[in-house]
């Protein structure tokens, strides 16, 4: 009996073998980043002093993936550090992916004014501060004035950093976040090491 063509040629068993290995790898890295979770940089000080320029964050897919294959847009929570497509992206001019806190929900009214935002919606008539459970966070003044109701599949953002115009966000230029462009909530930060957290 003739021995198999990949008994008499291991070396191209092996190719094949590294090659099958190879594709695996690269299909597992799209589904995992897909579905799973995400990996960013932070740049910038518009989130000071909850995130910093370098901070290495992975972000949660899982509620979006688990909220699209239910045919529904995830909404996340109020509070949450979240990442999301920007939607006045433009190659070379805008960040593609930008990191901001939640403040307003669908439906909502948010107002800024005196340095506070108050949201106002059907549970609370008569309003409350957003950021009473951040656990201190943001510590800074908030500056502007706003006075919006959030379109249906939208979410109001702010950064953590709110003085002057170091946040570009919702409150001068950003605009609503449109849900279907959220990419997750920010699950960890990973690095720097000695600052690992968890949102």
């Amino acid at each position: 009996m003739e021995a198999s063509y990949f008994t008499r040629h291991p070396f191209a068993k092996d190719v094949i073998q590294l090659i099958i290995f190879i594709v695996c790898v690269i299909i597992g890295t799209i589904l995992i980043n897909s579905f799973v979770f995400r990996s960013y940089n932070v740049v910038g000080p518009s989130m000071e002093e909850t995130l910093y320029t370098g901070d290495r964050l992975i972000v949660n897919r899982l509620p979006v993936t688990w909220s699209n294959l239910r045919g529904e847009d995830y909404l996340p929570e109020r509070g949450q550090i979240i990442v999301f497509k920007n939607p006045h992206y433009s190659r070379g001019i805008e960040d593609e992916y930008i990191v901001k806190r939640v403040i307003g929900l669908p439906g909502e009214r948010v107002v800024l004014q005196n340095g506070v935002f108050t949201v106002y919606n059907d549970e609370h008539p008569e309003g409350f501060n957003p950021d009473d459970d951040n656990n201190g966070e943001p510590g800074t003044p908030t500056t502007g004035e706003v006075n919006t109701v959030v379109p249906s599949g939208s979410l109001f953002v702010a950064g953590d950093h709110r003085t002057g115009t170091y946040s570009y966000d919702s409150r001068n230029g950003l605009g609503t976040i449109p849900l279907y462009d959220v990419i997750g909530p920010v699950g960890i930060r990973i690095f720097p090491f000695t600052e690992m957290r968890f949102f």
